[in-house]
């Protein structure tokens, strides 16, 4: 269900190089949420680095709301780059599980395509 990946650097370090890298893929990146701070500032201490990247291929994302606007509730995709135990580690949900939810077999290979897309992303980054 989850593709991870442990990764040499800082959070912030990874993290850069997925925005770098979605892009290289044709991926936007249309969001990132730093959880420790988003706690922080609503009053939670949170003592680890977490962010999250949301991304998307415009071009997949048509292709998969023109099927089913109901899964725009799983758009767009998330990465996302946590300390854990002394590592970086990169994770995402893997977009071939998340399709098959919405019971839309039809739309397999768009998921399985955007899946590659995201593992390679995540695997340049992680170098």
């Amino acid at each position: 269900m989850l593709y991870t990946k442990e990764a040499k650097g800082t959070v912030k370090e990874i993290g850069d190089r997925i925005a770098a890298a979605a892009g290289d893929h044709k991926f936007g990146v249309l969001g990132v949420h730093d959880l420790r701070q988003k706690m922080a500032d609503k009053g939670v201490k949170y003592d680890h680095e977490c962010l999250v990247y949301e991304v998307c291929s415009p071009q997949q994302a048509k292709k998969v709301l023109d099927a089913d606007p109901s899964i725009s509730t799983a758009l767009p995709c998330r990465i996302s780059v946590y300390d854990q135990n002394g590592k970086t580690i990169v994770a995402t949900l893997k977009p071939t599980m998340l399709l098959e939810m919405f019971g839309q077999a039809s739309l397999a290979p768009v998921a399985q395509e955007v899946e590659q897309a995201i593992e390679s992303i995540i695997d340049t980054a992680c170098g």
